[in-house]
C-alpha cells in the first residue's frame, strides 16, 4: 500500500508498523527525534500497525506538545515500575501526564521519604539502561478485571467497572503492566531526561471521603538540556515564591487563628493595594465607568433567582439573620443589576458601566489554598456593562483594549481563549450561541489570536479568558470578559428603546486584574519582589553615616515627602553597609546616603537597587530622578499617575 509521510510518498508492505513507514519518509536524524505517529487525529505507538485506511502518517516529535505528553506519560509508567519493584506492597492507582510533568498516586502503608525518591529515581535509570520495550495488549473487560485482580491491584477493577467499556488496552514494559489508553514511547531507553520532585497527599478519585493516597510528582523532557532549563526555572520560582517574599518584605501574612485563605495585610502590603486600586479606579473613570458598591450579603432568594443557588451553591457561604437566609456574595453582579433597575433607563443611557472593587467570598477546599494565589476572601476589580445588542461588540472590544493597555503597562505578554458552555449552565441554546458569536467576532476584530476552551464558561455565559505570561514564562489567568443574555432576563432588566417600547439589554461581566490578591502575588513573583517604583510601598530610604547628619536627613525627608515621594529614614546607630544591605533585601528602589560631604554640599549620594549609581545629586535632582522612574511604565500607554494617598 502507498501512504504519505511528511510530504513523501512511501510504499509499504501489508502489516507494516508505523516505525517502518516513518523511517521510509524521514531522514535518520529526523527519525531519532520521533516518539509516536499520528494518522488524522489518532495518535499511534511506533510499534502499532499502520491503520487501514490511512492515507497520511505524520511523525510526533519529542519536543512537540503531543510528544512531550507521551514522554511524560511513559515516564510515569517508568516510575510506577520502580515503585512496585522497591515497594512490592504498594498499590498503583492512576498516573497521568500534566503540564511540565507527571504524577502517579500510590496506596502504601507509610509516607514516601526524600530518600525513597532518590532510590526510585535510581531504579528508573536502571530500567532506562535496560531499554525495555513498551508493548500493548487488548483485553475484554472481564479479562482485564481478572488480570489486575491476579496482580492484587484492586483500584484497577474499580476503574474498569466505572469506565464501563467492552475492551481495554494494557501497556507492559518489563514486569510492570497498567491499564492505559496510550500511546507510549517504543522503549524505556528513550526516556533520558526526568527528575522526581515531591510527594503530596491526594484522595482517591479526588473525593475527600475516600482513602488518602500518596502522589509522587516528577518532570520529564525531550533531552537533558531542556530538563536542566526547567529545573533552573523551578529553582528561580522557589526564590520568587510570593509567600516567602511577602514575609521578607513585610507585606502580608496568614494566621491559623483567622482561618485558611484569609489574608492579613500589613501596612506596606495595604499601601501597595491602595496604590494599585487608586490607579485602577482613575483608569476606569477615564473610560466612562461609574463607581458603585454593593453589600457583602444578599437574601438567598436573590441567589436562587440568579441561578447561583442551584449552580454555584457549593462555592458559597450562607448565614441567617432574623430567620432569613442570606448568601455571602461570591460575585458582584446581582447588586449591579439592582442598581441598574433603580430607575427607567433609556436607550440613550446605554451603555451603563458599573465598577466596584468588590470583596467576595468563595469556598475553596483547604488543600488548594495557596498564599495570595488561591484564597477564600478576595477583592475583584469587577465591572458590569449593560448595553444594547447593537453596542455589544464595541463594548467587548473596549474591554479588550483596556486589558491590553494594562498588560502592556506592566510588560506582560498574554494569550486569549474563549471558554464555551459548560454542562451545568442556565439559558437557552440561542442565547449561548449569540453570546459566543459576539465574543468571537469581537476578538477576531482586534486581530488577537485565540484558542477554544470547550465547556469552561461560566454557568450563565461564555467568556474570553486572558492568560498573562510572567518573567518565568508561567501562565496566570487574570482578566475575563463574560457575555450574559440570561441574568438580564431573570432580573427583568429593560430599557426604553427609540421606538418607545421596552427592550432587553445584554450584560458583560468583566475583570481586568481579576483578584487583587492574586494579581499582587503574580506581581511579586514576576518582579522577584522588586516592585516597580510607582508601586513600591517605600520608594526611597535616607541613611546617615553618623549622628552628625541627623538634622539634614530629616530636612531631606520633609522635602521628598512634599514632592509626593514615599520615603523613610534609617538613622539607627548601625554601620552604613548594614543599612544598605537591609534596604537591598527589602527591595527598596533608591538608597540616599548622607555623610559630612553630602551635608556640606546640600546633596545626597543616590544608589539604586539595580546597581546603577548616579552618585552625588541635589535633593531636587534626586526627587526628579525618582519621580521619572515612577512614571516610566505609564509612558508606554500614554498614561500618567500620581498616588493621592
Amino acid at each position: 500500500m502507498q501512504i504519505e509521510v511528511s510530504g513523501n510518498q512511501v510504499d509499504l508492505a501489508e502489516g507494516a508498523v508505523c516505525a517502518e513507514a516513518l523511517q521510509e519518509g524521514l531522514s535518520k536524524k529526523q527519525f531519532k527525534k520521533v516518539v509516536a505517529a499520528k494518522c488524522g487525529e489518532t495518535l499511534l505507538d511506533l510499534t502499532a500497525a499502520v491503520p487501514t485506511p490511512c492515507t497520511t502518517l505524520e511523525p510526533v516529535f519529542a519536543e512537540s506538545e503531543e510528544g512531550l505528553d507521551i514522554i511524560r506519560h511513559s515516564t510515569a509508567h517508568l516510575m510506577a515500575e520502580a515503585v512496585k519493584k522497591l515497594f512490592p506492597t504498594a498499590k498503583v492507582t492512576i498516573g497521568p501526564s500534566i503540564k511540565d510533568g507527571f504524577y502517579y498516586d500510590f496506596d502504601y502503608e507509610r509516607p514516601f521519604t526524600p530518600e525513597d525518591l532518590e532510590a526510585i529515581e535510581k531504579e528508573m535509570l536502571s530500567s532506562v539502561g535496560a531499554n525495555k520495550e513498551f508493548s500493548c495488549q487488548r483485553m475484554s473487560a472481564d479479562e482485564a478485571r481478572a488480570f489486575f485482580a491476579d496482580m492484587g491491584e484492586d483500584y484497577k477493577g474499580e476503574l474498569i467497572d466505572d469506565l464501563g467499556a467492552d475492551e481495554y488496552t494494557v501497556y507492559t514494559h518489563g514486569d510492570f503492566a497498567d491499564l492505559c489508553r496510550g500511546p507510549h514511547v517504543a522503549r524505556t531507553g528513550m526516556l533520558k531526561a526526568f527528575k522526581l520532585l515531591s510527594v503530596a497527599g491526594a484522595y482517591w478519585r479526588g473525593d475527600e471521603n475516600k482513602k488518602q493516597l500518596q502522589r509522587i510528582y516528577g518532570t520529564a523532557w525531550q533531552d537533558p538540556k531542556a530538563l536542566k532549563k526547567h529545573l533552573h526555572r523551578l529553582e528561580e520560582a522557589k526564590k520568587r515564591d510570593h509567600r516567602k517574599l511577602g514575609t521578607q518584605l513585610d507585606l502580608f501574612s496568614t494566621h491559623e487563628d483567622v482561618g485558611g485563605g484569609m489574608i492579613l495585610w500589613h501596612p506596606k502590603g495595604a499601601l501597595v493595594r491602595a496604590i494599585l486600586e487608586d490607579w485602577e479606579r482613575k483608569e476606569h473613570l477615564k473610560r466612562g465607568y461609574q463607581l458603585v458598591q454593593g453589600p457583602l450579603i444578599l437574601k438567598r432568594e436573590l441567589w436562587e433567582k440568579s441561578g447561583h443557588y442551584d449552580n454555584y451553591r457549593e462555592n458559597m457561604y450562607f448565614t441567617e439573620i432574623d430567620e432569613q437566609a442570606y448568601g455571602i456574595k461570591p460575585m458582584n453582579c446581582l447588586s449591579h443589576m439592582l442598581i441598574f433597575k433603580r430607575k427607567i433607563q433609556s436607550y440613550r443611557d446605554l451603555p451603563q458601566r458599573y465598577f466596584e472593587h468588590g470583596i467576595v467570598h468563595r469556598h475553596e477546599k483547604s488543600g488548594v489554598l495557596h498564599g495570595l494565589m488561591r484564597v477564600r476572601s478576595f477583592t475583584q476589580d469587577d465591572a458590569h456593562l449593560i448595553c444594547r445588542k447593537d453596542q455589544l461588540q464595541d463594548e467587548i472590544v473596549g474591554v479588550f483594549n483596556f486589558v491590553k493597555d494594562i498588560m502592556d503597562m506592566f510588560g506582560f505578554q498574554f494569550e486569549a481563549e474563549i471558554s464555551t458552555r459548560p454542562e451545568k449552565s442556565v439559558g437557552t441554546d440561542e442565547d449561548w450561541e449569540l453570546a459566543t458569536r459576539a465574543l468571537t467576532e469581537a476578538l477576531e476584530s482586534t486581530g488577537k489570536e485565540y484558542s477554544i476552551n470547550e465547556g469552561d464558561g461560566a454557568f450563565y455565559g461564555p467568556k474570553i479568558d486572558i492568560i498573562l505570561k510572567d518573567s518565568l514564562d508561567r501562565r496566570w489567568q487574570c482578566a475575563t470578559i463574560q457575555c450574559d443574555f440570561t441574568l438580564p432576563e431573570r432580573f427583568n432588566l429593560v430599557y426604553v428603546g427609540e421606538d418607545g417600547e421596552r427592550h432587553r439589554p445584554v450584560m458583560l461581566h468583566r475583570v481586568i486584574l481579576g483578584s487583587i490578591e492574586r494579581f499582587i502575588g503574580v506581581l511579586i513573583e514576576h518582579f522577584a519582589g522588586a516592585l516597580p517604583v510607582w508601586l513600591a510601598p517605600v520608594q526611597a530610604r535616607l541613611m546617615n553615616v553618623t549622628d552628625a547628619q541627623y538634622d539634614f536627613v530629616e530636612k531631606a525627608k520633609e522635602f521628598l515627602l512634599s514632592k509626593g515621594i514615599r520615603v523613610e529614614s534609617d538613622t539607627r546607630n548601625e554601620k552604613l553597609g548594614y543599612k544598605v544591605r537591609e534596604a537591598q533585601v527589602e527591595k527598596i528602589p533608591y538608597m540616599l546616603v548622607i555623610g559630612d560631604k553630602e551635608v556640606e554640599a546640600g546633596c545626597v549620594n543616590i544608589r539604586s537597587r539595580d546597581g546603577e549609581d548616579p552618585g552625588l545629586v541635589t535633593l531636587e535632582e534626586a526627587a526628579q530622578l525618582i519621580l521619572d522612574a515612577a512614571q516610566e511604565p505609564f509612558k508606554r500607554g500614554g498614561m500618567s499617575y500620581s498616588f493621592s494617598g
